[in-house]
Order: C-alpha cells, then sequence, then structure tokens
C-alpha cells in the first residue's frame, strides 16, 4: 500500500481513506483512527534542543511558561549548562535570542526564571565544559 498523506484530514476522513484503500483486500474493512500525539505546525509548537533530558517539539498552549515546559521534557541532562540555556523567538521576520536561567528556575527554585513562551520559540540549552 502507498502512503497516505495525513495533513489537514480529520480522523474520521482518514479512516474512510485507509478503508476504501484496504477494500481491494479485505471485503468490508472498518478502521478507526485514534491521534495519539498532536504537535501541530511548526509555528505553533515549542522545541526543546541540547541538555534536555527528552528533547523533543511539543504543542504550544495559552500560558505555558519554561517551568511547564521543563517538566514536559524531564528537566536537565547532568551535563547541562542550565544558565546559559536561550529562547529563540522569531517575531516580525526578525529572529531574537533571550538568556534564560534553567538553574536557578529548576534547582534554586527562582520563580523569577520562569519566563512566558510564545508560540515558535526554540529553547536551546547548550552542554557545559567538562
Amino acid at each position: 500500500m502507498e502512503d497516505v498523506v495525513a495533513i489537514g484530514k480529520t480522523p474520521t476522513t482518514l479512516a474512510r481513506e485507509f478503508e476504501e484503500r484496504l477494500s481491494k483486500y479485505v471485503k468490508e474493512p472498518l478502521v478507526t483512527v485514534i491521534v495519539d500525539g498532536f504537535v501541530g505546525p511548526i509555528p505553533e509548537q515549542i522545541r526543546v534542543i541540547g541538555e534536555a533530558a527528552q528533547p523533543r517539539a511539543l504543542p504550544y498552549r495559552a500560558d505555558m511558561t519554561l517551568l511547564d515546559v521543563m517538566i514536559a521534557v524531564g528537566g536537565l541532562t547532568k551535563y547541562a549548562a542550565g544558565n546559559d540555556s536561550v529562547i529563540v523567538r522569531t517575531a516580525q521576520g526578525e529572529q531574537n535570542t533571550y538568556s534564560v536561567h534553567l538553574n536557578s528556575l529548576i534547582r534554586d527554585g527562582d520563580i523569577e526564571s520562569n519566563v512566558a513562551l510564545r508560540p515558535g520559540d526554540i529553547l536551546i540549552i547548550p552542554q557545559r565544559l567538562l
């Protein structure tokens, strides 16, 4: 069977398409599609790269903060230079970089380091020099 494009389709529409394709091989196929995880388009994601325990893209939610993201990615690795981390944010076509202090937030409980995130932000957590 060929690949099926799922982008822009509802689970029901996708299931009907699978049923149609499977009908060549199975009499009256019944397909259910369940969305297990949805990250969304890149402009609506928060992407975490570097020394997070589980670096990945996360779906943005309203009022999401740095602490929410760190909980979702399992915190920092033992090699992380948390206080040297940055958020890369693009607004009106211009890219800006903001320093964030993850060690202060996570290990010291400095709530002032818990900044609000925006859709499309990239959190970069560098490795510390050993």
